[in-house]
């Protein structure tokens, strides 16, 4: 009876963890959408290279201030309910992208878009890390990174099949309107899927004992955990929590000492350092990247697919040794295969030749660089594409999980548009070769900091997490 009582418990965990997860879909597929569509926002639009550029970092801007506010606001309203809204806005935006008729305007719903994207980043692994047992919580909160990968695969996916169709992002598809606003308007499927779905799970008994509701906690707790051991989890939560005040912003600063706690400090250099190793420059530029050595346009897109699934098997690695091994080993680990495997891009680029004005690798080098962007690929989504989420989802004590994720996704997606944004630059002015060359020094520092800051926290209970 008791082993059918677990099962049941087990199921219904990962079933609204699951649930969460679907905004780590649409986190990936909105980021990864823009990728097939840039040729088509260029003939739309008459754009030129900063003005792209712009178009597709825009949204991290509204991911920022997403992060931010929904850390904030999901302390004095819920993660729920930020989820819910989250979902709202990705509706919106995917809408909006698609029916566009300027550079303006399409940078509004691709804001609105980066709100939602923001919101859900720090959210869903919140979300579940508070709903999950600490004997599997980074196998659950690890699931983030698979939607988001899975996101990215299927948006790369659809644009490919899309493109495929017609030959081009920029020419007609059905009814009249062009391939790259079918691109975006795919997105509303999954976005409306979430919505509904979230009508059904329970809020984080977390956030519920936070604000006073014992009795709403006590009974989602009922379905989570054992009968016995809810009375002690409460009581665990209330002693991590101030009893003068709830939980707010000003709880990252060490009242004692005036200065900003050392656990947000490492929050937030894990977040910077995720966008300073490039990954996005391959999830938001691959077809543009690939194009620029003389792939063409659909060869691009179809790398893109590769990119998604070695992406996805990478995250299935992460989620069986996350648990087994822990955080750490896997950030150092995978910091130092992307130095590698960046250096060896590096090399690849830089023995491209121009040929009719645009650069060319040769065979032999193509496959070589394709094979070692790949491996970087394999190594981000082992270790800092779910572990950074996981960590920033678990790392932080109860008083301040809301303030230390706002506050470190603000950082991550400030970080994410920097990088995003400076591509076009990079790649006018120092080529593929100086712009992967800056990544590969960011992945070999990062190795560092893993080591000299960074603490594991495998196994422990949320209410053991230390400010440090």
């Amino acid at each position: 009876m008791q082993e059918k009582q677990q099962l049941s418990q087990t199921s219904y965990i990962l079933l609204i963890c699951c649930i969460a997860a679907i905004g780590g879909f649409l986190f990936g597929f909105d980021s990864g959408v823009i990728n097939g569509t840039v040729e088509g926002l260029q003939t739309a639009f008459g754009s030129n290279s900063v003005g792209t550029g712009f178009n597709i970092a825009s949204m991290l801007l509204g991911c920022a201030a997403g992060a931010f506010f929904a850390g904030r606001l999901a302390d004095r309203f819920g993660r729920r309910l930020l989820l819910i809204a989250a979902a709202v806005f990705f509706i919106v935006s995917a809408w909006g992208s698609g029916i566009a008729g300027g550079s303006f305007e399409f940078v509004i719903y691709r804001i609105l878009g980066g709100i939602a994207v923001g919101a859900a980043s720090v959210m869903t692994p919140a979300y579940i890390s508070e709903i999950a047992p600490s004997a599997y919580r980074g196998r659950l909160a690890t699931i983030q990174q698979v939607a988001i990968i899975s996101g990215l695969f299927f948006a790369f996916l659809s644009n490919y099949v899309l493109a495929n169709i017609t030959g081009s992002a920029a020419e007609e598809l059905w009814f009249g309107f062009a391939t790259w606003r079918w691109m975006f308007w795919m997105e509303l499927f999954p976005a409306i899927v979430f919505f509904v779905a979230l009508l059904f799970i329970p809020e984080s008994p977390r956030y519920l004992v936070s604000r006073g509701k014992q009795q709403d906690a006590e009974d989602v707790l009922n379905k989570l955990m054992d009968k016995h051991e809810v009375s002690n989890k409460i009581d665990d939560i209330n002693a991590t929590l101030a009893r003068d005040h709830k939980p707010q912003l000003s709880d990252v600063v060490n009242r004692a000492t005036g200065k900003v706690h050392r656990i947000v400090w490492v929050g937030i250099g894990l977040a910077v350092f995720q966008q300073l190793v490039g990954i996005n420059v391959v999830f938001y530029y691959g077809a543009v990247l690939w194009q620029s050595v003389g792939f063409s346009e659909a060869d691009a897109l179809l790398i893109n697919v590769i990119s998604g699934a070695v992406s996805i098997g990478a995250c299935l690695v992460a989620i069986a040794l996350i648990d087994k091994i822990g955080r750490k080993p896997l950030l150092w680990v995978g910091s130092a295969g992307m130095t590698v495997t960046l250096l060896c891009l590096v090399y690849a680029f830089s023995t491209a030749s121009q040929v009719n004005g645009s650069l060319q690798l040769s065979d032999n080098m193509g496959v070589f660089a394709l094979l070692a962007a790949n491996a970087y690929v394999f190594f981000f989504n082992v270790s800092w594409g779910p572990v950074m989420w996981v960590m920033l989802g678990e790392m932080f004590p109860n008083q301040m999980r809301g303030s230390g994720l706002a506050i470190a996704g603000l950082f991550q997606w400030l970080a994410n548009f920097a990088i995003t944004m400076t591509f076009p630059i990079l790649l006018a002015g120092i080529g593929l070769s100086g712009a992967y060359a800056f990544y590969a020094i960011c992945a070999l520092v990062s190795v560092f900091f893993v080591l000299r800051f960074v603490n594991e926290t495998r196994g422990k209970e949320l209410e053991e997490m230390a400010y440090e």
